[in-house]
């Protein structure tokens, strides 16, 4: 089976599509209203540790998952406990965003078309992309995320004859209470939702994890940063009772008589987000199963997956009423022990265990030394034991052999005398020698 792998460009790329998702679509924030933009500077930041304790547990375990992670922290038992939550953590979270693309389709598009026409098509190209591989769906992103920024920055760029920036103000006018909420709601939503890239990050090439998360997390939040500054601009402090904040504020922008109603564009980049986003969700969500099973293939129970999270995204919610009541109130304390809680004490599991498991190898290791060491003397001994005994026993081919070349301490005798007559020949000839000189001296007087 072709082994998966994606380079640091293609994880930056993934992650910036999973995380921007329905965000650019439903807006975020929460009830910050004209200091939504703070909000998700505020969220940006206290996503940092939670980011950072993703990419350690990704670079300790390069070419697994993260339920691969799951059972080897908390063992079969308890790992498949937690892996249970994550599957339907994974599972669910799909199906809201599926519902999310549904609800906006229905509502700005196609009013009179059942919701359950546009969920199914989306959802079979996303059992498609999961039975692809992640590779693909990295490449996909990293193709169309130059073109996402393209239409990004012309919005922009026609948007500026509408933009009110008197709208931002006043800054914390009801105190800084707003924004914490609203930066919680943002860290939950999206930023704390990229622990579901644990689940496909396994093909991740070594010591790109850190680059990836944080590197993606800054450039997703700047985006988010701008267009939601961008909205308050235009729409002032309602953008919080609206639906699709950023499908109304780009509604909004007509430059003369000749360009209107380009709100087709922020269509689709929120289609192609959606996609990616949902492909993701359903592609861990799969191996989970998989992984649970003991299954050697993931791509065995994509397709039944998948038609279960479109059933489901047609059930999840009545209207669109609570599904943004479900996405700014109920969802954080949902989402929190999946995306804080069990991933800190996963950390701190596999730290401590890696520490014990580093000082049984170092105690292991002298032990085999001294063992090795040990050997290696009993060897020596047994061996000089075997030649006093071979050179006691003097009899036949086996004592002749002693004799001629085996016995190391004659050898070592021999070498010894032959070195004590050399010193003593020299001796000789140094006194030779100076009797020559003494009697030359003689005569010379």
């Amino acid at each position: 089976m072709h082994k998966e792998q994606i380079t640091l460009k293609e994880g930056m790329c993934l992650f910036f599509l999973f995380t921007a998702g329905s965000t650019l679509i439903m807006g975020t924030g929460g009830d910050a209203k004209n200091d939504a933009w703070l909000a998700v500077l505020a969220g940006a930041l206290m996503a940092l540790p939670v980011v950072a304790v993703y990419a350690r547990l990704v670079s300790l375990f390069p070419g697994r998952d993260l339920f691969d992670i799951l059972l080897i922290a908390f063992g079969k038992v308890g790992g498949r406990v937690v892996m249970l939550i994550y599957i339907w953590y994974t599972f669910h979270l799909g199906s809201v965003v599926l519902r999310n693309y549904g609800e906006f389709i229905n509502t700005v598009s196609l009013p009179e078309t059942p919701i359950f026409v546009s969920l199914f098509f989306l959802g079979i190209v996303c059992i498609l992309a999961a039975r692809s591989g992640v590779e693909v769906i990295a490449r996909f992103s990293v193709l169309l995320v130059p073109i996402i920024m393209l239409v990004i920055v012309v919005v922009l760029l026609l948007a500026i004859p509408t933009l009110h920036p008197e709208n931002i103000k006043p800054i914390l006018g009801k105190g800084l209470m707003p924004v914490l909420k609203g930066g919680f709601s943002t860290f939950t939503f999206p930023f704390a939702e990229t622990v579901v890239l644990l689940g496909a990050f396994f093909s991740l090439k070594p010591k790109t994890s850190t680059k990836v998360y944080f590197w993606g997390l800054l450039c997703t939040s700047i985006l988010i940063t701008i267009l939601t500054t961008r909205n308050i601009m235009i729409l002032g402090s309602g953008i919080s009772k609206l639906y699709f904040p950023s499908h109304v504020a780009v509604s909004r922008i007509t430059v003369g008589d000749f360009i209107q109603r380009i709100e087709l564009t922020v269509s689709v980049v929120f289609i192609v987000c959606v996609f990616v986003k949902a492909s993701v969700c359903l592609l861990a969500a799969s191996r989970g199963v998989a992984r649970f099973f003991n299954l050697k293939d993931y791509r065995t129970v994509v397709i039944q997956i998948g038609l279960l999270m479109i059933y489901l995204s047609q059930f999840i919610y009545n209207d669109i009423m609570i599904m943004r009541i479900w996405a700014f109130k109920i969802y954080p304390y949902y989402a929190l022990p999946m995306q804080v809680f069990i991933p800190i004490a996963l950390w701190i599991t596999v730290e401590v265990k890696k520490k014990k498991l580093c000082a049984e190898g170092g105690s292991a290791a002298s032990g085999e030394r001294e063992s090795s060491d040990g050997s290696e003397q009993s060897e020596g001994s047994g061996g000089s034991e075997q030649s006093e005994s071979s050179g006691g026993s003097g009899q036949g081919k086996d004592s002749a052999k002693v004799v001629q070349g085996e016995n190391p301490d004659k050898k070592r005798q021999q070498g010894q005398d032959s070195q004590g007559y050399k010193n003593a020949d020299d001796t000789d000839s140094q006194d030779e020698s100076k009797r020559k000189n003494t009697k030359g001296k003689h005569q010379e007087e």
